[in-house]
């Protein structure tokens, strides 16, 4: 089975264009074995070939679809590695959201709301966005306003925590918001 991460690259006598754009950070190596001083440029391929063979490295087609392709003097096993643990670190860095659910009836009493509101905030501190709705069931669509207030004072009570990304919005029989944490609620590590 052909590896996913070599097929995405062309090198050493794939790359069939006749001249390439020459990049990378070793030019003193490359130099030395030409015999002459080489910076970043346009080079003849086979040129560009030679000095790799002559280095033990590989020639690899970076960019194909610039003209010239853009191409890099490496090792390419090692250019694989250095590739994925870049990609591994920018996933590493970026934002991961949690979406907390919390579930609300239409006739939810104080008790029960302050201790999910308890809870969002908690929520909130880790960082985490929060899912509120309320379910109606069976005739209990027709108290939709108790619904929408309850979610209201939700949205109100938490306001120095979180803001609502939009007004309560009815689907179906549920009828739902969502919180984001504001910037200066610390987060729990």
């Amino acid at each position: 089975m052909i590896d996913p991460n070599k097929a995405q690259f062309r090198i050493n006598e794939q790359i069939k264009n006749y001249t390439i754009r020459l990049t990378g950070d070793d030019f003193d190596a490359i130099s030395e074995v030409a015999g002459r001083p080489i910076d970043q440029g346009i080079y003849d391929t086979s040129a560009a070939l030679k000095w790799a063979y002559d280095l033990g490295m590989d020639l690899i087609e970076i960019s194909g679809k610039a003209d010239p392709p853009v191409c890099k003097i490496s090792d390419f096993n090692k250019f694989l590695y250095n590739k994925k643990k870049k990609e591994k670190e920018i996933k590493s860095k970026s934002a991961k959201v949690t979406v907390k659910v919390i579930r609300f009836g239409p006739n939810t009493d104080d008790h029960d709301f302050e201790f999910k509101l308890k809870h969002a905030i908690k929520f909130f501190e880790e960082g985490a966005k929060v899912k509120a709705y309320v379910q109606f069931k069976g005739r209990a669509i027709a108290y939709k306003d108790r619904g929408e207030l309850v979610l209201l004072r939700f949205i109100k009570e938490l306001e120095n925590y979180a803001a609502a990304e939009e007004l309560p919005k009815l689907e179906g029989k549920r009828m739902f918001v969502t919180l984001s944490p504001k910037k200066g609620v610390p987060k729990i590590s």
